[in-house]
Parts: C-alpha cells; sequence; structure tokens
C-alpha cells in the first residue's frame, strides 16, 4: 500500500500541466482599459459577434486598470456595472491603478498619491467632478478625498473593493500584471501579481499555467509559450486588445486607430 501511494504521488508530481480549455468553454480576456469608454464598447461588440451563436459556457475576464490616463474612468465603471455582456460569466481583476485609487480613499501618504497622480490619477479625479487648476500640492489632498468621497456612487466602491487578484481556468492563469518567476502560483504575493514587469516579461521558464495579463504596453499582443500580454497601451494607442481563448486556440480581437478590424490566430500546444 504505502508503495502503490508513493507511486501515485510521484506521478501526479510530474503529471504535465494542462493545456487550453475543455471542449464548450470560451474565454475572452480584456486587456488594460484606462478610461477609454469609446475602446471597451467597440471590443464588445466584436465580442458579442465573434460569440454570435456559441451555445457554449462563455466567460469574460477583465484584465484590471479599468482607470486612470483616459478620460472616461467613472463612465467605464458604470458601463460595467450595467452588465453590458449579460450572457457571459462575468470576471473582474484588480489592477495596480485600482489598488493605488483604494489606498487614496483609505487615507495614504501623499507621496503614494503624487506617484498616482504622474502616473494618470488625476484623470480619474476629473471624470468624478474632482475640481483643481495647475499642479496640485499636500495643501489639496484632502480637499480631493472629500470630493471623490462625496462624488463616487457606492456601487463604484463595491465593484473596487471585490475585484479579484487572479482567475484560473483550464491551462490558464489570467492575472493584472505578471507573477513571480519560481515561486508556485499558490504562494504569489500581492505584490507581483499587481506590479511585476520586467523580471516576469523577460523570463523564458514555463510556469504551472499559461500566463494572461496586462501591465506591460506593447505595440502588439504578445503571445508567447509561457504567457499572453494583453495591454497595447489602449489609452494612447487607441488599440484595445482582448485575446478568445478555446481548446488549445488563441484569437486576438482589437480595436485599432483606423478603425479596422485585427484577427490573429495562434495556438498554445
Amino acid at each position: 500500500m504505502k508503495k502503490r501511494l508513493k507511486t501515485l504521488f510521484l506521478r501526479q508530481r510530474t503529471k504535465e500541466p494542462p493545456v487550453g480549455l475543455l471542449d464548450n468553454t470560451r474565454v475572452y480576456a480584456i486587456g488594460d482599459i484606462h478610461g477609454r469608454l469609446d475602446l471597451l464598447q467597440r471590443v464588445h461588440q466584436k465580442i458579442l459577434q465573434h460569440a454570435l451563436g456559441y451555445q457554449g459556457e462563455k466567460t469574460v475576464v477583465y484584465l484590471g486598470d479599468y482607470i486612470d490616463r483616459g478620460p472616461q474612468s467613472k463612465q467605464v465603471v458604470d458601463y460595467l456595472l450595467s452588465d453590458p455582456l449579460s450572457d457571459f460569466n462575468s470576471v473582474f481583476l484588480l489592477g495596480n491603478h485600482e489598488e493605488v485609487l483604494m489606498q487614496f480613499i483609505e487615507g495614504c501618504s501623499f507621496n503614494v498619491i503624487q506617484d498616482w497622480f504622474s502616473f494618470g490619477g488625476l484623470s480619474t479625479l476629473q471624470s468624478y467632478g474632482v475640481t483643481f487648476q495647475g499642479v496640485p500640492s499636500v495643501f489639496d489632498f484632502n480637499r480631493f478625498r472629500k470630493e471623490f468621497s462625496a462624488n463616487c456612487p457606492a456601487a463604484h466602491l463595491n465593484f473596487y473593493r471585490n475585484l479579484r487578484l487572479s482567475f484560473q481556468k483550464g491551462g490558464y492563469f489570467f492575472v493584472h500584471a505578471g507573477i513571480k518567476p519560481k515561486v508556485s502560483l499558490r504562494k504569489q504575493n500581492n505584490h507581483d501579481l499587481l506590479w511585476i514587469r520586467d523580471e516576469f516579461t523577460n523570463c523564458q521558464k514555463k510556469y504551472e499555467k499559461i500566463i494572461v495579463h496586462g501591465h506591460s504596453v506593447t505595440e502588439s499582443p504578445e503571445i508567447k509559450a509561457n504567457r499572453i500580454g494583453l495591454d497595447t497601451g489602449a489609452f494612447a494607442s487607441g488599440r484595445l486588445t482582448c485575446a478568445v481563448f478555446e481548446g488549445v486556440d488563441v484569437d486576438v480581437l482589437s480595436t485599432s486607430v483606423n478603425p479596422s478590424d485585427v484577427l490573429v490566430t495562434s495556438h498554445v500546444a
């Protein structure tokens, strides 16, 4: 009996990681939106057209960073709360920008807020009706927080507070930024999941699952053996990217400036 259990344990440890998705399952993953409601609505239209007639399970995963930089952060959250893809299971992941917004709401140091302002936070405050002129100073901080709290609907606060750190489906691990190489998925820390960049993107190592992420901007989506990067800098480029996972295939739907469709097909096997 002991020998049999040991053999079973060894087989489990050496089992190949899952690849792709089960039959009758499709996942759409959308990269960083950053306050571009116009692009999000266009991507949703592409998703609806792509899914027309599909009878299997449909899930849409948003990879975080709904806010900042673009002009319509509040409007993006309003739109998502209206359940625009009502026939899909929706999974909303936390991005590093939402993490800093929550730190702002809960009261953090002005140095943290200055950093947030430098990478797009002022656009979010403006979308919620916070007023300011010129470069904000430490003396504006408390007023900003009070105005934001007064103008931010309770449903938005619940949305931000309930965002998930990660989501797993089949052979994929969906997360905002990436993972720490050489650390198992179950032992990852929150900071790496939300903020890691070069150490993860430069790593060629195969992980337990293929990592699907945003956060690190590239001109076009990156489809590699160990990871798939979907942040194509929508707020500035006009290109919001959505990957479609079915079986071992990956299709990429994207908005573009012209605005013609882009469709790329690859395989993860």
